[in-house]
């Protein structure tokens, strides 16, 4: 099975999986740094049990 090269990406924050029902906190903390011009996006690290927010650009 070929495999697509992985992408560089800069963590930007890490939240845990387990918050509160109804809570969003990676979702919301994307959507901040989105409105501020960082294409940012929620993935989930299953190793860790955490929702990471990341980018395609190195941040300074």
């Amino acid at each position: 099975m070929a495999t697509a090269p992985e992408q560089a990406r800069t963590v930007l924050e890490r939240f845990p999986a387990g918050g509160p029902r109804g809570s969003w906190p990676a979702e919301e903390f994307a959507a901040n740094q989105r409105a501020q011009g960082t294409n940012a996006q929620v993935v989930m690290d299953l190793r860790t049990d955490q929702f990471l927010v990341v980018t395609d650009t190195t941040t300074q």
